[in-house]
């Protein structure tokens, strides 16, 4: 598999839908504390997904740990997930770094077995 971060800095930002119209997969990942940029976040998760209507998507909520984290239900309400297709394969994980990134929690070996299997399937 091979993988490429493209980074959601403005300056990248240019580049989404280049490579989000070649690819097998999209892994959008989102800031669960951050909530006033959960708006942007919608905006251009919504851009991307009419790029390539098929693509899987696959989105983490990171940051759950935080007390200020949106549970994964209110994420999927800011993003309006339900909104991206019906016909589309779509995944929400609530995603978390340990404290001393030494343990890969249980959801991110699912997560990764989950992105393996859609990748197979495409291919």
């Amino acid at each position: 598999m091979e993988f490429l971060e493209i980074g959601g800095s403005e300056p990248f930002r240019a580049y989404w839908e280049m490579y989000v119209s070649k690819g097998t997969l999209l892994i959008f990942v989102v800031d669960s504390a951050d909530h006033n940029r959960l708006p942007e976040a919608k905006k251009h998760l919504h851009q991307l997904t009419e790029t390539n209507p098929i693509i899987p998507l696959v989105v983490f909520a990171n940051k759950q740990d935080l007390k200020a984290a949106y549970h994964i239900t209110d994420i999927h309400e800011a993003l309006a997930l339900s909104e991206v297709g019906n016909d589309r394969k779509m995944f929400l994980f609530g995603t978390q770094v340990t404290e001393n990134g030494s343990e890969i929690p249980s959801i991110m070996q699912d997560a990764k077995d989950l992105i393996a299997h859609l990748a197979a399937d495409v291919q």
